[in-house]
């Protein structure tokens, strides 16, 4: 059976390491288990679906420190935080960091599997958003100029005769143009292309109009 997820699980205490551990990989999640901040940031392994369920107060680095450090390193994996005596502010400072959640001890398993299938959701509509703008982006430099500044156009909602006045071409023209920007940008319908696109932007001069 193939596994609902990945856990990194990072917390101090080797009794809530083992015991946390066993229960979630018994509930057929992936577990990966680390003793202090440094050892995640040394042995971790981006891997997705996944989430970081952190220990909020631990030696030498705390969660937060460690939260803050993997913002500036781009490690996007929602993050849950765990703590069984920390300060208003701390849990105010986890959540403004982008936490999705705060579990304080002692909390129930129902708890601590609902945040953690909330944050696997999350990851895998991240990952899919961030791999679908990755072809978006490959595809998109396989147009020609003109293909580019057409295709800018259409995502705009620009029919064929507003392309046509716009750039200088006849209606035809721009409905060739049209076919081959959905052949090379893998789609069959404006639908689709738009849908492909979404928050996509062009980086450089792509969009500019001459």
């Amino acid at each position: 059976m193939a596994s609902l997820g990945h856990i990194h699980l990072v917390d101090d205490d080797q009794e809530i390491r083992l015991h946390m551990g066993n229960l979630l990989r018994q509930l057929n999640y992936g577990v990966s288990t680390f003793s202090s901040a440094d050892e995640f940031l040394r042995k971790a392994i981006k891997v997705s679906p996944s989430v970081l369920l952190l220990d909020m107060r631990m030696p030498l680095m705390s969660g937060l420190e460690l939260h803050l450090l993997l913002r500036k390193q781009n490690w996007t994996n929602p993050i849950i935080y765990m703590s069984g005596e920390s300060h208003t502010q701390e849990i105010i400072d986890a959540m403004k960091g982008g936490a999705i959640d705060f579990l304080c001890k002692p909390f129930t398993q129902s708890q601590l599997i609902e945040v953690i299938t909330k944050g696997l959701a999350l990851d895998a509509q991240h990952h899919a958003s961030h791999t679908r703008l990755l072809k978006a982006s490959a595809l998109h430099k396989s147009l020609s100029r003109k293909e580019q500044q057409i295709f800018s156009l259409m995502l705009l909602g620009n029919g064929n005769k507003t392309i046509a006045s716009e750039i200088g071409l006849m209606p035809d023209t721009v409905k060739k143009h049209r076919a081959q920007i959905f052949e090379k940008m893998q789609v069959s319908s404006l639908a689709e292309l738009l849908a492909l696109c979404k928050d996509f932007f062009p980086s450089g001069n792509d969009a500019v109009f001459d």
